[in-house]
């Protein structure tokens, strides 16, 4: 599709003009390498005994360890007019408390530092131009910084008072969801552990679970996660982790679906690998079956599909990605989804935020 077709049907791609040539300046400066360690433990940790499932704000999703979903009660909620969903998956890089946060504008780090106002403001710019409905959320701190998102959208008119805060062994990033509709129930799979080599780990931000319900009576199952990086560590194998994560992930839709082979079934986030590897065929599932997950091939507005970029190592990666169940197949409105690409991607996160357009 042409970038002149594409404005037609992308709602962000106006903010695309002019914006173009400024892709690829100071590139350098969106490094992956900008984040922390990743928490890979080796001991018998469980989800259940590191989760942490409520958030300080208008709507709170409260989670049991079951893999079935339990209801919640929430307020009266104002929605706006109109059919489908809209739904933005968004690795916001570190909203979050860094022990030590490096500026590469000033060259200099920081104890103890939160992100930058700058880039958080640039997170929320490229958030309201999307006017999503759902917003899934990776790498978040804690339920305070969820809320801190969620209100400064509100400030800027896109108001999502409903969330659900998730997370897995890794005390420091979590998940988020947030939706201008009514969160009607939550779920976490009572067993998110693997072995590899005889030793046992944790699933490292868990999986979120979280249904909602729209005006017209229908439920949306959202279910996000965060694989492990590419990063070596010394204690395991990255890959064979994500292998593992995936495998998780899987067992949990296909509990979904064979128990209702007709949900509507969204699994989305950060899988840190691409499509062809291990971990996404098998998140992915078999192809044309009924527990098939298929990938919306989202592109931007020049035909281009990644969503990441690695700068210590000069690399453009897809690794975020939203799946459908085959229950959404002829919901989806392929031409409005893509890949928001405005000129500030990179001042608010190393990632490209994807998104998802359901009738």
């Amino acid at each position: 599709m042409s970038f002149s077709s594409l404005l037609k049907f992308t709602p962000f791609a106006l903010s695309l003009k002019g914006g173009m040539l400024s892709l690829f300046v100071a590139l350098l400066f969106g490094s992956c390498e900008k984040k922390g360690t990743d928490v890979s433990s080796s001991g018998m940790q469980t989800v259940e005994e590191s989760q942490k499932t409520d958030t300080a704000t208008a709507s709170v999703a409260k989670t049991v360890a079951v893999t079935e979903p339990i209801a919640v009660e929430n307020p009266p909620t104002v929605v706006v007019a109109g059919a489908g969903l809209r739904f933005l998956a968004y690795n916001v890089e570190n909203w979050l408390v860094m022990e030590e946060r490096y500026d590469f504008d000033t060259r200099l780090s920081e104890k103890n530092a939160s992100k930058p106002e700058k880039e958080k403001a640039a997170v929320v710019e490229i958030v309201k131009s999307a006017q999503p409905d759902v917003l899934g959320v990776c790498e978040i701190g804690t339920k305070e910084d969820l809320a801190d998102i969620q209100a400064r959208l509100k400030a800027v008119g896109l108001d999502l008072p409903h969330s659900h805060f998730s997370g897995g062994i890794d005390r420091t990033r979590h998940l988020g969801l947030l939706s201008r509709h009514p969160i009607s129930s939550t779920a976490v799979p009572t067993d998110l552990n693997y072995r590899i080599n005889g030793k046992e780990y944790g699933m490292q931000r868990g999986i979120l679970d979280a249904t909602v319900k729209t005006p017209d009576g229908r439920e949306w199952r959202f279910l996000g996660v965060h694989f492990k990086s590419k990063r070596e560590v010394e204690d395991g194998d990255q890959n064979l982790m994500r292998i593992n994560e995936a495998q998780l992930l899987r067992k949990h839709l296909d509990g979904i679906l064979s128990a209702n082979p007709q949900a509507r079934l969204i699994a989305y986030g950060d899988f840190n690998d691409t499509r062809r590897t291990s971990p996404l065929r098998i998140v992915q599932g078999p192809y044309n079956s009924p527990r098939g997950m298929s990938p919306i091939g989202a592109h931007d507005a020049r035909d281009e599909y990644w969503t990441h970029f690695w700068a210590r190592e000069d690399v453009y990666s897809r690794f975020d990605y939203i799946h459908f169940s085959q229950a959404l197949k002829k919901d989806v409105i392929f031409q409005e989804c893509g890949i928001l690409d405005p000129k500030n991607w990179d001042v608010a996160s190393d990632h490209r935020a994807v998104l998802g357009v359901f009738r």
